[in-house]
This record gives C-alpha cells, structure tokens and sequence, in this order.
C-alpha cells in the first residue's frame, strides 16, 4: 500500500507523546529507547522533544512533508501505535490533519491510500499454487 505518511512526520512535531513508563527499554527489552525519553510525570514518560512549546521528537529524522520518517519505528511506543492518519481506515481524522495544516500541508484524502496493486506500473508478482491440505485421520 501506498503510505502518505512516509515522508509526512507532521504528527510527530505537533503532538506531545507520553507513555507508559515501563514501555522504555531500560523495562521492556525492545522498548522505546530511554535515552530518548524524558519523566513527564512518575508514571509517564515522553518521547524528548515534544514536552515543549514547538514540539519535534527526536526520533524524527529529516524534512516534515519532504522526507520524514521514525528512526525508532519498530520500537515506538503505544502512543504512536495508536496515532491513525487520515483516511487510513476510510475515516477522516481531525487530530492529523490538524498536525498536517500546522507544517502548511493539505489534508490527506481518500485517494492518497491507494494499494501498490492497483499502479500500473508495478509488476505482479504470479500468485503461487495453493498446497492441498492434510487431512488427519482418527487413529
């Protein structure tokens, strides 16, 4: 699938992102990073960056709306798990484009999620034969 948010990044330099604390790796092996993180609150932590006026987490690497993506993706937290751009489930969402028109960037539309089946461009891969199923017999 063709995904608008690559590149985009608005969200992460619009919203404060806090979470769970136990989410960090010093908790959770394969967790957020704690080095990137900051106490918001005993039992919360922030991705560094976004607990301010002008928020831009640290994760994020490069231009908003040119070629922004996570360094930390795999390991994100919850918080942004949870982020839902618009349209990616067929519903506009507020929250991104709010974060989108902040960085002088039009709302994402319907059309922007388009699956990579439907390009012309790209070549099919041949589907590959089914396997018949086993049948197991009662003993």
């Amino acid at each position: 699938m063709n995904n608008p948010c690559l590149g985009c990044g608005a969200c992460c330099a619009y919203y404060r992102c806090t979470f769970y604390w136990r989410e960090a790796d010093d908790e959770t092996p394969g967790g957020v990073p704690v080095g990137l993180t900051e106490d918001a609150t005993p039992f919360r932590r922030a991705m560094s960056g976004t607990n301010q006026n002008d928020p831009r987490c640290v994760a994020l690497v490069g231009e908003i709306g040119v070629s922004a993506h996570c360094s930390i993706y795999a390991c994100r937290s919850t918080t942004c798990r949870a982020f839902v751009p618009s349209y990616f489930d067929g519903q506009r969402h507020e929250e991104c484009d709010k974060a989108r028109m902040k960085h002088g960037l039009a709302p994402l539309r319907p059309e922007e999620w388009t699956p990579e089946r439907d390009d012309p461009k790209k070549p099919r891969r041949p589907r590959r034969p089914r396997r018949p199923r086993r049948i197991r017999r009662a003993a």
